[in-house]
């Protein structure tokens, strides 16, 4: 299971009801219902996810998160879920107000683009780096905004959402320390908890 997966369980309540975004195979819903008895659903639009989460035992609807939650009443989910999907939506300041709209509280997960490796390799190459971690190209990324630590913050504020839990993933050991100095500079994994 990944890292943010782990972290992300570590902020679910037992016997909670969570909606997880972008849910893709269904791992964190599946491993979520199994060692913390949640009830809740997947959304995902890939119909290869669809078929997977079902594989797995997930609840899951087919459904373009874009166009908003407009099936789910307010306040109907303890936690929304997105993880590493924030940064491919068109508008994700909209898609955090619906997340809030229908359940109490939402973690969000994320890559850092302001991380160091990203940095040096557009300061050194002039190019749009290609990594373990953004392994795409410029032209093929499902990720449309660019997003740090320091703007998920920004944000925030002007939603007037209030941060909960902030972690940082540096996954090499020298990044361990340096990341909790400087997390924009050296995190490469955003993992937020946020209500209104």
């Amino acid at each position: 299971m990944r890292i943010d997966h782990l972290m992300v369980e570590q902020w679910i309540q037992q016997n909670s009801r969570v909606l997880d975004l972008g849910c893709g195979d269904g791992t964190l819903l599946s491993h979520l219902q199994a060692n913390k008895n949640v009830h809740g659903y997947g959304l995902d639009i890939n119909a290869e996810n669809i078929v997977r989460c079902v594989e797995n035992g997930v609840n899951v609807i087919e459904q373009n998160i874009e166009e908003g939650l407009y099936n789910f009443d307010d306040q109907s989910f303890d936690t929304v879920i997105m993880s590493q999907t924030l940064q491919t939506m068109h508008n994700p300041d909209k898609v955090l107000e619906e997340m809030l709209r229908v359940g109490k509280q939402c973690i969000v997960t994320f890559p850092n683009f302001g991380h160091w490796k990203a940095r040096f390799h557009l300061a050194l190459n002039g190019r749009m780096p290609v990594s373990d971690i953004l392994p795409y190209e410029w032209y093929n990324t499902p990720n449309i905004h660019f997003c740090t630590f320091r703007d998920f913050e920004v944000l925030c504020e002007a939603l007037k959402l209030k941060v909960l839990n902030r972690e940082v993933i540096a996954t090499q050991s020298s990044g361990a320390f340096l990341r909790s100095v400087w997390p924009n500079l050296f995190g490469e994994t955003a993992l937020y908890r946020v209500t209104k």
